[in-house]
């Protein structure tokens, strides 16, 4: 038992060590830590010292995940950055169900769109006024349902600041 204790502090050290290495490789200012990502690579790659051909295989495949692992944690921070925890709102819930004369504001709203542009007015008026679909309107336009679906983004974003700028 206790040789297997010294093969895992061992095995962890060196990851400590890879770790610390590939971090000061990183962007000053990373809030990831060296042990968070040993323990990452640790977790992955588990602490059998068995099934492997030696020591530098295993550190092999150690590296992977702690590259693996940078990454996943880039990704995760770009998309928080770029508003991947921001809350969605979809067209339906700017109905503000609850507030008196909310159906008139929103009419209002999509009356300054069609000021704006007639035909994005007139798109909102097809989609939410009168229930076509994204591909109805495509044809009733003659567009593509990609450019439908691009000028509806656009104008539930306008209107939604429109209402909120009240």
């Amino acid at each position: 038992m206790e040789r297997r204790e010294e093969q895992v502090q061992q095995l962890y050290g060196g990851l400590r060590r890879m770790a610390a290495g590939m971090m000061r490789r990183e962007r000053a200012g990373h809030t990831m830590q060296a042990t968070a990502l040993a323990n990452e690579a640790y977790i992955a790659v588990g602490s059998r010292t068995r099934g492997w051909e030696n020591t530098a295989h295993y550190f092999g495949a150690a590296a992977n995940a702690m590259r693996r692992a940078l990454i996943e944690y880039a990704r995760a921070r770009n998309a928080q950055k770029r508003g991947g925890g921001a809350q969605r709102v979809t067209f339906e819930e700017m109905r503000l169900p609850g507030q008196p004369g909310a159906t008139n504001e929103v009419r209002e709203a999509v009356a300054a769109l069609a000021e704006h542009d007639a035909r994005l007015g007139r798109l909102v008026e097809l989609r939410y006024f009168e229930g076509y679909s994204i591909e109805e309107v495509a044809e009733k336009f003659g567009r593509s349902t990609a450019s439908v679906k691009r000028d509806w983004s656009y104008a539930r974003a306008w209107l939604f600041d429109y209402l909120e700028g009240r």
